[in-house]
């Protein structure tokens, strides 16, 4: 299911109004968030944690749907050959470490796009094979693919990937049992908390790191846009700076977790790098601040969260 799809109920299938209550409980609790991982503080006494992350969906954008337009597909290599060089600068400019989320079908197209990331210090992590719809898929063919996925990634970028996000945030009830079956260290899909926890499945702890997405930090929901239709969502890159900025603002008072996901194909763009710019000296002109990559603060949180039970 793509981001923002509202699922339709199947013919023939009894409708959730007659369920009983344990259909219902049983749904809700297959994934579910447990305990905060929110440590006392942050690494070196620092107030808030900022995660820059970047998903390099780049081509898949359009192969996932089995579409050849050399017009959208021209999109992606917009990412990879504009929006990604641009993106590093500033990093390299501020010293900050992010991490970037890869489709395999992207790594394969663009491996010195990758090796370049992790030579700089940024983390390579899961994003799929091609940017599949998790849902359509069934265990198997999820399995199969997330290791793959993981295989590929290792291969190009000389690193083994301890995190997943899993495209267009689709997560199934698969997801968390391949997810563990692979030592992975967190997920980045999710959306229970606004800081990070761990994920309960069937009521069980599970021992993997959640570190929580929300489309409110997504600048794909303000720029994005499809031609053929009368959506056009563009948004001025000075209001989606405020709505940032306000979210950063929220997490420093609280001195939780700022996490925010970008997409080289929109962030990438001149206007918007202005934005990204701007956002990244407010915060930095902010004490007690600590950049770090989702692997970072995941294992932060395991050594230092506070133990509610």
């Amino acid at each position: 299911m793509a981001k923002g799809d509202v699922p339709t109920q199947a013919e023939g299938e009894v409708p959730p109004w007659r369920w009983p209550e344990e259909q219902w409980r049983a749904i809700v609790d297959k994934v579910r968030a447990g305990r905060s991982l929110k440590p006392a503080e942050w690494k070196d006494g620092a107030r808030v944690a900022v995660a820059l992350s970047f998903d390099s969906d780049h081509e898949s954008s359009t192969l996932r749907w089995g579409q050849r337009s050399p017009g959208k597909l021209s999109q992606g290599e917009y990412a990879s050959r504009v929006g990604v060089p641009r993106i590093r600068k500033l990093l390299a400019r501020h010293d900050i470490k992010a991490s970037f989320f890869v489709p395999a079908v992207v790594a394969k197209l663009h491996p010195e796009e990758q090796r370049a990331l992790a030579e700089d210090g940024h983390e390579i992590a899961i994003h799929g094979w091609i940017h599949e719809r998790n849902s359509e898929l069934t265990a198997e063919e999820e399995r199969d693919l997330q290791m793959r996925a993981a295989d590929t990634l290792e291969e190009i970028a000389g690193v083994r990937p301890v995190g997943l996000r899993t495209p267009s945030w689709d997560f199934t009830e698969h997801t968390v049992a391949i997810t563990r079956e692979m030592g992975l260290l967190y997920d980045s899909s999710l959306m229970g908390d606004d800081d990070p926890y761990e994920i309960l499945e069937d009521g069980e702890p599970t021992g993997l790191v959640e570190l929580p997405v929300e489309w409110v930090k997504d600048d794909a929901v303000y720029f994005n846009m499809d031609r053929f239709s009368a959506l056009r969502p563009y948004a001025a890159p000075s209001a989606v700076l405020e709505v940032f900025k306000s979210e950063f603002d929220g997490a420093y008072q609280e001195q939780g977790l700022f996490l925010l996901t970008m997409h080289p194909h929109y962030i990438g763009h001149r206007s918007r790098m202005a934005l990204l710019e701007e956002l990244v000296q407010y915060i930095k002109s902010h004490k007690g601040v600590w950049f770090a990559t989702h692997a970072e603060i995941a294992r932060y949180c395991l050594d230092n969260c506070k133990d509610d039970g």
